[in-house]
């Protein structure tokens, strides 16, 4: 090595596999990077991945989480015979969403992690408040706007979000970084759930949630975004074993741009995956105003919705960890993760069949059409449906994610994979949230989903098969970069590859 600075100094033993003996790396000096211990515990230092995903996760739960809370109760708490507004304003959300979302690993590289997800994080408060204000003015020109504005801010959120998350963590820890942020994020949900159920746990029959819950939100999300700005940059961030993210430095416009093309022309087996992608957000539609919103009477939707983000957590937590399962080579657990979903798409979905069967758009129509109370009998088989549907998504999410990172730890190529993932994922969600609106029948739209996720799966077969690699030389994730090896181990020393002589 030819420099040194003063600090902790550590094996990296994430580079042992491309190096020709091991390297003594070393952590820098500040109060970044000291440790907090209690007793026996240490806990990360700040600028390590785990704490900097912890602080990602939770503005996710505070933007995201609150998000979904609202909308898994269908039609954003509004009553089940008016849901034209939250139709209107979630087309608008991710037809935008699909455009931005194509460049917001652009975005994201250029303007930095922070900016990022405080912008985003102020779309979420904008569109929680224009339901408020459409309870008491019917303004549906504000609700359709702030639809409009938050898929350009939560392009850009969950861009930087999926390079966090991606990019930050060890190949070997891919799994776990992902369940943990997929728990915290979904915590949000559930407490936003749990918020809705206490404002309005005697609401038997169908009825607009109260505007506490709407103010409640609204606060949330603006401490979401400031939240944001206590991540520090990405260049700061340091691995245990002292290795640094890989990126791109000093990023103009133009590098960035053209980086997002040359992502698809190095790696344009990404495409197959693009089905899933499409996929992956198609069915909460169908989910949350065909089944809970028009099935539930209004309590009863938010314990469902309760529910249904505790199933992701715990689909989650089961997914991410045994992603990482560490005596299975990663080539074997990304196709034993395949036929998994397989199986769980024919299961899942075949008893969505059977409820799915026993109505029809027609037969919500009247209103006095009746709908299940957590009181009344057979609800019991719907909620487990409703269990599963949101198990089967957090396992969904959470191998989509997984594929990506398999694939390669560079983040300015996996900001971009992150940026496709969100605006192919949106485009999909802009054309069932206007089918929805148009009013299709339920049944096609509940087939839709089956045929697209099973569908997506085979075509996507080819990666698992040929693409994931057990682990990813250095010199492939840096090829289309202008960083060095230095730039990634944070100091200077001479490289040499296996079986060449030193220098």
């Amino acid at each position: 090595m030819a420099e040194a600075r003063e600090g902790q100094t550590t094996a990296n033993t994430q580079w042992l596999a491309h190096s020709a003996e091991p390297r003594e790396v070393e952590i820098p000096t500040g109060w970044k990077y000291k440790s907090l211990k209690l007793g026996p515990i240490a806990f990360p230092w700040y600028a390590s991945p785990e704490s900097q995903l912890i602080l990602v996760s939770f503005v996710c739960f505070l933007c995201p989480g609150m998000f979904n809370a609202l909308n898994g109760l269908g039609g954003a708490g509004q009553l089940s015979k008016n849901v034209h507004a939250s139709d209107a304003s979630n087309c608008a959300l991710y037809a935008t969403f699909a455009v931005v979302g194509f460049f917001a690993g652009t975005v994201t590289n250029a303007l930095g992690i922070r900016f990022a997800l405080s912008f985003g994080g102020l779309g979420y408060c904008v569109y929680v408040g224009s339901y408020l204000c459409f309870n008491h003015t019917g303004n549906f020109g504000y609700i359709v706007f702030a639809g409009f504005l938050l898929g350009c801010c939560a392009g850009i959120l969950w861009s930087a979000q999926g390079a966090i998350m991606m990019s930050y963590p060890p190949e070997k820890f891919k799994g776990r970084f992902i369940a943990w942020f997929w728990i915290i994020f979904n915590l949000g949900a559930v407490l936003g759930s749990v918020i809705e159920l206490g404002l309005n746990i005697h609401e038997e029959g169908d009825a607009t949630v109260s505007n506490g819950t709407y103010i409640g939100f609204m606060v949330l999300t603006f401490l979401g975004a400031c939240l944001s700005w206590t991540l520090v940059d990405a260049k700061h961030v340091v691995r245990r074993d002292g290795s640094r993210i890989i990126l791109m430095k000093h990023p103009t416009w133009k590098t960035e741009i053209i980086g997002l093309w040359e992502t698809l022309w190095s790696d344009p087996y990404i495409i197959l995956l693009f089905p899933m992608f499409f996929a992956s957000n198609w069915f909460y539609t169908y989910q949350f105003n065909d089944v809970n919103l028009v099935q539930f009477s209004t309590r009863t939707r938010a314990l469902n919705s309760t529910l249904y983000w505790l199933a992701q957590m715990f689909g989650a937590l089961v997914f991410g960890f045994a992603l990482d399962f560490p005596n299975i080579r990663r080539t074997t657990r990304a196709k034993a993760a395949w036929v998994v979903m397989f199986v769980l798409t024919f299961a899942i979905w075949g008893g969505g069949y059977a409820f799915q069967s026993k109505y029809t758009r027609k037969d919500t129509d009247p209103e006095d059409h009746a709908v299940y109370d957590w009181t009344s009998d057979g609800y019991v088989g719907p909620m487990f449906l409703y269990i599963f549907y949101g198990f089967y998504d957090a396992a969904w999410q959470t191998c989509v994610y997984w594929f990506m990172g398999a694939i390669t730890n560079n983040s300015r190529k996996l900001a971009n994979f992150a940026g496709f993932y969100k605006g192919i994922q949106s485009a999909g969600a802009a054309i069932i949230w206007r089918l929805d609106g148009l009013k299709s029948p339920y049944m096609s739209l509940f087939a839709s989903c089956w045929v697209l996720l099973a569908g997506s799966l085979v075509i996507a077969l080819p990666v698992m098969i040929l693409k994931i690699k057990d682990t990813v030389p250095i010199e492939e994730d840096l090829k289309f970069t202008d960083e060095t090896i230095e730039d990634v181990l944070g100091h200077k020393f001479i490289y040499n590859p296996p079986g060449q002589e030193k220098v």
